[in-house]
């Protein structure tokens, strides 16, 4: 076990050296590493238990494995600036040099740690005379800094999901009027986009995602704004983008959304059955993606058929695109040579009897996602903002052909430069509401229990967000601004 020795002014300390520094000396357990301090140190923490510290790295029994620091990483602590102002918990947080990006982003969140951290802004559903929520809105774009991004005739696309046929969960069109609005007075050319789909549904081909798009509301009349489907009639419009990660090497994103001169991303924020959660990084790592893009972000994906819960109803055969599916003595079955893993089975089976395996496909899977974010965004990092809506939260994606109840209640609109940022203020929020009665929740109800992973338990969401703060996607950390 590694032993590190901190003190009011500890560098690090060899142990020989912290027995002559801190002759009095406390251990604290913290998974694989062991911590010394002054009990002078523990005393403070004792008194003032709301102290970010006592909160955050020293209280070991509420730290999971995970977030634990590894052997090589040194902490250095600020001096207080005395004891008397530390005990008020007037104190310098400490800094921290040697930390991996993760866990230097874990420690900022507990509070354990300074870093920098991105602006997310928010705005609550509340409304007044003065000031309804397509004006609060826009009010809400402004301090998130649209006047900064967006030039004179600009192409502006607004990524948006139009919804599956049957879906009600959606983002209302008339929210996003405000957004095209507030382009337009800016004296840009907005337009609404989406990417075309990989499984067989509505939105499979640019004129059923058209037909389904105006049919869910999103027609020119209602949201002022022309639609233009990002990869072409079959999804085979797209620009090559290199970007050289550890899984994708080259992107294939939309051409429209490549083209574009400016990004706007406004996503539903909700769970998903793959990634835990869908928000900003799915819309974008995902929603921009071709027909091949997201080929290649679900190609290692392999679902699995449960013989016992499969009634050979048929569905997944006739759903399937790529005719991977087929019924044998009345039991469906997978040819592992044709699927290509988009996933439609697993949401179309009415018994849940297709599932993917797990352990091996999903973090591979975020991951790749994550990375097709970075390449939607290559060039256009400081021409793109991110809006998460936090409404009609409900566990499934959009891509479903119906809403289940949502799990929690309506809490606002958030909107930052950083979409990593603003995706774990969302996952934040959302789980610190209470779940809603009736939903399908049936354990992880209280506030400040994770919903996401009631729902999912086999998915673990942070690893989306961990990995696309390793590749400079964007930080964590955050500051949360009310509007």
């Amino acid at each position: 076990m590694q032993r590190i020795f901190l003190g009011s002014s500890a560098n690090a300390l060899t142990e020989g050296e912290a027995s002559q520094a801190m002759p009095m000396k406390q251990p604290i357990k913290t998974g694989r590493i062991r911590l010394f301090m002054p009990l002078s140190f523990l005393r403070i923490l004792n008194t003032q238990p709301p102290n970010p510290l006592a909160g955050g790295l020293f209280r070991a029994r509420e730290m999971p494995a995970q977030e634990t620091l590894e052997f090589r990483e040194i902490i250095q602590y600020r001096e207080f600036v005395n004891e008397k102002s530390a005990m008020a918990g007037q104190f310098e947080r400490p800094v921290v040099s040697g930390l991996s990006p993760v866990n230097r982003g874990r420690l900022a969140r507990k509070g354990a740690i300074t870093m920098d951290a991105s602006n997310v802004y928010f705005c609550d559903l509340r409304t007044s005379m003065k000031e309804n929520l397509p004006a609060k809105l826009k009010r809400l774009l402004n301090e998130a800094g649209l006047k900064e991004i967006v030039s004179t005739r600009n192409l502006v696309a607004i990524k948006i999901h139009f919804g599956e046929k049957g879906n009600t969960a959606f983002i209302r069109p008339v929210l996003i009027r405000p957004i095209v609005n507030a382009v337009r007075d800016l004296g840009a050319a907005p337009f609404l986009t989406d990417a075309n789909t990989l499984y067989a549904g509505t939105r499979g081909n640019s004129v059923s995602h058209l037909i389904t798009a105006m049919e869910n509301g999103f027609a020119y009349s209602v949201v002022d704004a022309p639609l233009i489907i990002a990869d072409g009639l079959r999804g085979a419009s797209f620009k090559r983008v290199a970007v050289d990660k550890e899984f994708i090497k080259a992107a294939y994103v939309g051409a429209e959304i490549a083209e574009a001169d400016v990004l706007i991303s406004a996503a539903h924020f909700k769970g998903h059955e793959l990634s835990g959660f869908g928000g900003t990084i799915k819309n974008v790592g995902m929603g921009c993606a071709s027909r091949k893009g997201k080929l290649e972000q679900h190609s290692d994906l392999s679902p699995k058929v449960k013989k016992k819960k499969c009634v050979g109803c048929g569905e997944c055969v006739a759903h399937c695109a790529h005719k991977a599916i087929s019924l044998k003595e009345k039991k469906a079955e997978i040819d592992p040579e044709k699927c290509v893993g988009c996933g439609e089975c697993i949401l179309i089976c009415p018994n849940r009897a297709i599932n993917v395996q797990w352990n091996a496909d999903i973090p591979l899977f975020q991951k790749k996602m994550t990375e097709y974010a970075w390449a939607v965004l290559k060039g256009k990092k400081d021409k793109s903002i991110f809006l998460n809506f936090l409404t009609n939260i409900t566990p499934a994606c959009d891509c479903n052909p119906n809403s289940d109840a949502p799990l929690v209640p309506d809490i606002g609109i958030l909107a930052s430069r950083d979409p990593v940022a603003v995706d774990q203020a969302s996952v934040d929020l959302v789980n610190r509401q209470p779940g809603i009665p009736g939903s399908c929740l049936t354990e992880g109800k209280a506030p400040g229990e994770d919903k996401f992973l009631a729902v999912y338990p086999k998915i673990d969401w942070t690893i989306q967000l961990d990995h696309a703060e390793q590749i400079g996607l964007g930080r964590r950390n955050y500051r949360l601004i009310t509007i």
